[in-house]
């Protein structure tokens, strides 16, 4: 994938949280800990990036994840799981690929199998037919998993990506819209059923 081919990263958060994201940016899982906020982070998935260290970084809960796609294998279980009504997409500028230090997953990033490499070069590394992809399930159950992991691909950001790079809000349909609207001024607001497997 090149950047001219990238319009923009994803960040998945529950409405309830906006306000505190708009006010505080986007925190890395550490840094999150110490505010109050609605958790919708997996503990199994935690514990499995708890442990991972990215080659040369951090420690993978000490970057903010943005993904290349918000329609992913995440999302889907999370509208499965609580529904989408209650959630949101921001779109976060590319001008984060410049920050010091930001990293290219180019599949999850706790996948035994992920590639790393510093922003924005990394964006070579990402297969960008197989992360848009409509499906990423496939008859063979190895080609499902290793796929299901390559559309999260994301973009790792030291701390905090902070909130002057986020640039809207999706929402998954007109009410959760409104809902966003009335929770946080100022920030543009649109329906985006696709992103939410609508």
């Amino acid at each position: 994938m090149t950047r001219a081919e990238l319009p923009e990263l994803h960040f998945i958060a529950p409405i309830d949280n906006l306000a505190s994201i708009i006010a505080q940016g986007i925190l890395c899982h550490e840094h999150a800990k110490n505010v109050g906020h609605r958790s919708v982070a997996m503990e199994e998935i935690q514990d499995r990036r708890r442990k991972v260290i990215v080659p040369g970084g951090l420690r993978l809960h000490q970057y903010a994840n943005l993904y290349i796609n918000a329609r992913n294998k995440m999302m889907f279980k999370l509208k499965a799981e609580l529904g989408d009504a209650g959630l949101a997409v921001l779109s976060v500028s590319t001008d984060v690929l410049d920050l010091p230090d930001v990293v290219i997953a180019d599949s999850n990033a706790s996948s035994s199998y992920v590639r790393f490499a510093p922003a924005p070069g990394g964006l070579a590394l990402i297969d960008r037919d197989a992360v848009f992809a409509v499906r990423w399930t496939h008859a063979d159950q190895r080609e499902t998993w290793a796929h299901g992991s390559i559309v999260c691909a994301e973009v790792l950001v030291p701390g905090v990506v902070p909130a002057r790079y986020i640039t809207r809000a999706y929402a998954s349909c007109a009410q959760s819209c409104t809902v966003i609207k009335e929770t946080v001024a100022n920030l543009p607001v649109t329906v985006n059923a696709r992103l939410f497997f609508r």
